[in-house]
């Protein structure tokens, strides 16, 4: 068990008496055969030339009653048929879908589908069966607009993604994609009214979108943006800036630990920068909000703060580097894998951040739609690269439905 959220939380129901507790709750006779299961499957891949010792215990090196609740929790999550893991994860509140799971890929026959609705923009990315990329769609709907005012989705916000994703559906019904996973993130996490808009979201599309956790968010970013990157030997720090939230991530080949916070482009355009342009103590605390909760993370994680790689992904970051190279037309193959230092970003939020909403819109790389919301998220960047002292970040136009894919096509 690697995910230092469980660890955490495991080590904190075992001192609570988690331990006694989950032997006398589950089912005996299904915790003696996942001990047997377990040491069977441990036994059966020992390669036949070994001639150590082989060990013969089950889960957590005992074939009776419970002993670590780590060890039950990491074999349920990596797919063994554990009572006490099951117990273990309905009281963390963890999902085994929440996990990539290292298994052999399952044998996958039509293309695959994922929707991200978040405060900003509503994605789709459709796949081939081997995960080739068919479709990818990025439109602004704004479905998060005004909730940090008003706690509540706005009709004309739930409706405009509605009918994005009645689009979207026609798309996956003519390629035929039988899998199909549809999830939403801060705007529906903090909004009042979610259930309406899911319920007409559910009908257009016939699978009802389901509102992930910050840290399941963190978790398919980090996947999806490595996913089409060389391997790497060191760590990985990944940069989300979505339009309510913002995800910091770190791992290696795997997630390790990330931290959310509830300040995206939108947020921090709403809640802090309410001139046009803005007056410069609003962008100083704008910026000063994002250090504040680096000033967090830092505590949490101090290792956050010697990533040997550093990647940036979602709108605002794509958008600022479609700036910084001016693109006159989106090229996915110009951004994938553009690297900006830091003084090009901070030259990039000096120009965008002194205009006016009308001469902001006219900048080649910023889609008019984006205009007044890319300042935010130049504040968030910024904020970021300075606490962090980053000396360069490398654009992904992957993420978070990538991450999707690559966990379907890798579930057992």
């Amino acid at each position: 068990l690697v995910g230092e959220t469980e660890t955490v939380q495991a080590g904190r129901l075992e001192a609570e008496g988690g331990v006694n507790t989950a032997e006398a709750e589950v089912d005996p006779a299904a915790l003696a055969a996942a001990h047997i299961k377990y040491a069977e499957e441990r036994d059966a891949s020992i390669p036949a030339d070994h001639t150590g010792p082989r060990p013969s215990g089950g889960v957590g090196g005992t074939r009776i009653g419970v002993k670590c609740l780590h060890a039950h929790l990491g074999w349920w999550l990596a797919g063994g048929e554990d009572p006490v893991g099951d117990w273990v994860a309905a009281k963390l509140g963890t999902s085994r879908s929440d996990y990539i799971v290292n298994k052999p890929r399952k044998v996958v026959t039509s293309p695959l589908a994922a929707i991200d609705i978040g405060t900003n923009s509503t994605n789709l990315l459709i796949t081939n069966t081997d995960g080739t990329e068919l479709v990818r769609e990025v439109h602004v709907t704004g479905l998060g607009r005004g909730v940090v005012h008003s706690n509540e989705l706005q009709p004309d916000a739930i409706e405009r993604t509605v009918n994005r994703l009645q689009q979207y559906k026609a798309l996956i019904t003519q390629h035929g994609c039988v899998f199909v996973r549809v999830t939403a993130t801060e705007a529906c996490r903090r909004a009042t009214n979610s259930a309406e808009f899911l319920d007409a979201a559910q009908q257009v599309l016939g699978t009802r979108p389901e509102i992930i956790a910050g840290e399941t968010e963190a978790r398919l970013a980090f996947a999806g943006a490595i996913s089409h990157f060389p391997a790497h030997d060191g760590t990985t720090l990944v940069i989300d800036i979505g339009g309510g939230s913002t995800e910091v991530m770190i791992g290696d080949t795997q997630f390790r630990h990330a931290m959310s916070f509830p300040v995206g482009t939108v947020v921090l355009t709403e809640s802090e920068l309410h001139h046009d342009p803005p007056k410069p103590e609003e962008l100083t605390n704008a910026i000063g909000l994002v250090t504040d909760f680096m000033d967090d993370l830092l505590r949490e994680h101090p290792d956050v703060a010697h990533a040997t790689r550093v990647i940036g992904v979602a709108g605002s970051i794509v958008t600022i580097a479609a700036v910084e190279i001016g693109l006159q037309q989106f090229d996915a193959t110009k951004l994938h894998g553009h690297s900006m230092s830091r003084s090009d970003v901070e030259e990039v939020f000096r120009t965008l951040a002194t205009e006016k909403l009308a001469d902001r819109k006219h900048n080649p790389g910023l889609p008019a739609d984006r205009a007044d919301v890319i300042v935010g998220g130049c504040c968030v960047l910024v904020g970021i690269m300075r606490r962090l002292h980053l000396a360069e970040i490398t654009v992904s136009v992957n993420n978070l439905l990538d991450g999707v894919i690559a966990q379907e096509l890798s579930a057992p």
